[in-house]
C-alpha cells in the first residue's frame, strides 16, 4: 500500500510539474506583452535628451468640471535613474491619472538617457538649467508666474535644490520618497557608499557614465532574499492569477529598464549629498550658489513609507507629513495607497492652490511592507 502511495504522490507531482510548465510558458509570453504608460501625452518641450510631457485628460476618458475653479498645475519631477512610467504604470495604479481625476493639469520631466557626451552633465545644469527651463514652460503656457512641484526620488531632492534656488517660482513643493537627510540612515547602500571605502569618481573614470548595471546590482542588494528568491517564489505560486502575473510583468519591465546617469552629476550627488549630508546641513552649493534653505518658505509635502528628517531644518509655517506604510516603489504603484493616500495628495495641491495651511502630520492606515509586495 505505502508503494501504491509513493507512486501517486510521484505521477501527481509529474503532472503537476507539467502543468505549470506549460502554464509557465504562457505567462512569459504574457508577461512581455503588457503595456506601461498608456496615459495619453504630448511632449511640449525638448532639450537634448529631455522631453516635457503634458498628460491630456479628455483623451484619457477623463472628465473634466469646466466649471470648477481653475486647475492646479503640477510639474512631476522624477528621478535621474530608471524610467518615469512608474507613475503611469497602469491605469488603475497611476499617480498621473489620481491627480488628472482630482482635476489638475500634469506636466511630467522625463530626463531619458545620456549619451557619453552627456558625462559632464552636473546637478547645476539639471536644477538651474533643464528643471528651470521646464518650470518657465509650465508656468507661460498656464499664465502664472508661480506653479506647484511633486518630486520623486532623487527628483525630490533636486526640486528641494531648485525651489530654494527659485522660491519665488515655486507655490507648493511635494516631495515623494525623497532623499533628504542621509545621515545614519542604516542599510547596506550607506555602508558601502561611505567615503571611508567608495569613491564615486573611480566609477565615472571608467566608464564615463555610471552604468544602470551597477546601480540595479546596488539597490537589489539592499534587500537581496527579496529581489532575488521571495518575489520569484510569490511569482511561481500566483501564476494561475492573470491580474498577479500581468502586474508582475509591468513591474519586471520597469525594473530592468534602468537608464545610465550622467557622470558628473552622479559624483555631485554622492559626494556632497550622500557623503557629506550638505543638503540638509544647509551647506550645499551648486556652481558656487548657496542652495539656502532658509528660503523652503512655500508649503512642503513630504510623502513617505518611513519618516526622515527634513521639516525641522526648513522655515516654512504650512508643512505636512503624509506617512503611509508601504515601500519606496509602493508609494506609487500599492493599490492601497491610490485608494487611501493619493486623494489626500490631490487634496493637499487644491488646498494650498495659493493658500498655505499649518503643521499637520497625517498617518495612514498604511500595510506592511510584505503586503504592500504582494499588493504590486
Amino acid at each position: 500500500m505505502a508503494a501504491l502511495d509513493v507512486q501517486r504522490q510521484t505521477l501527481e507531482s509529474m503532472t503537476d510539474t507539467a502543468e505549470k510548465t506549460e502554464i509557465a510558458a504562457d505567462r512569459l509570453e504574457l508577461m512581455e506583452s503588457v503595456e506601461v504608460g498608456q496615459t495619453p501625452s504630448e511632449v511640449v518641450y525638448e532639450e537634448n535628451k529631455l522631453e516635457l510631457l503634458h498628460y491630456d485628460a479628455e483623451a484619457a476618458g477623463i472628465e473634466v468640471d469646466e466649471d470648477a475653479e481653475e486647475s492646479v498645475r503640477i510639474l512631476i519631477v522624477y528621478a535621474l535613474i530608471n524610467r518615469p512610467y512608474i507613475l503611469d504604470l497602469q491605469e488603475e495604479r497611476s499617480v498621473v491619472r489620481r491627480l488628472l481625476e482630482a482635476g489638475h493639469e500634469i506636466y511630467l520631466i522625463d530626463w531619458n538617457e545620456p549619451s557619453r557626451l552627456d558625462q559632464h552633465l552636473t546637478l547645476d545644469d539639471y536644477v538651474n538649467r533643464y528643471m528651470d527651463n521646464c518650470v518657465d514652460v509650465v508656468s507661460e503656457r498656464s499664465g502664472h508666474d508661480a506653479i506647484n512641484i511633486l518630486g520623486y526620488c532623487m527628483g525630490g531632492t533636486m526640486s528641494v535644490m531648485y525651489s530654494a534656488l527659485h522660491a519665488e517660482k515655486v507655490n507648493a513643493l511635494g516631495l515623494m520618497a525623497a532623499g533628504l537627510c542621509f545621515d545614519h540612515t542604516g542599510g547596506v547602500l550607506e555602508e558601502w557608499g561611505s567615503d571611508e571605502y567608495y569613491s564615486p569618481s573611480d566609477v565615472t573614470e571608467t566608464f564615463g557614465n555610471v552604468p544602470a548595471e551597477m546601480l540595479d546590482v546596488g539597490f537589489a542588494l539592499m534587500d537581496p532574499v527579496e529581489n532575488y528568491v521571495s518575489k520569484y517564489i510569490r511569482f511561481a505560486e500566483n501564476m494561475d492569477n492573470e491580474g498577479f502575473v500581468e502586474n508582475f510583468g509591468r513591474m519586471e519591465k520597469w525594473l530592468d529598464d534602468g537608464i545610465d546617469v550622467a557622470g558628473a552629476a552622479y559624483v555631485q550627488f554622492l559626494e556632497d549629498v550622500y557623503q557629506d549630508n550638505k543638503l540638509y546641513n544647509n551647506e550645499l552649493e551648486l556652481n558656487g550658489e548657496h542652495v539656502d534653505l532658509d528660503n523652503l518658505e512655500m508649503p512642503v509635502l513630504q510623502l513617505m513609507g518611513e519618516y526622515e528628517p527634513f521639516n525641522d531644518v526648513i522655515p516654512s509655517d504650512d508643512t505636512t507629513t503624509m506617512e503611509y506604510s508601504t515601500g519606496h516603489i509602493g508609494l506609487s504603484v500599492s493599490s492601497s495607497t491610490h485608494e487611501n493616500l493619493w486623494p489626500d495628495v490631490a487634496q493637499w495641491y487644491s488646498d494650498r492652490n495659493g493658500v498655505s495651511g499649518v503643521d499637520i502630520e497625517v498617518e495612514s492606515p498604511g500595510e506592511s511592507a510584505a503586503e504592500a509586495v504582494e499588493d504590486v
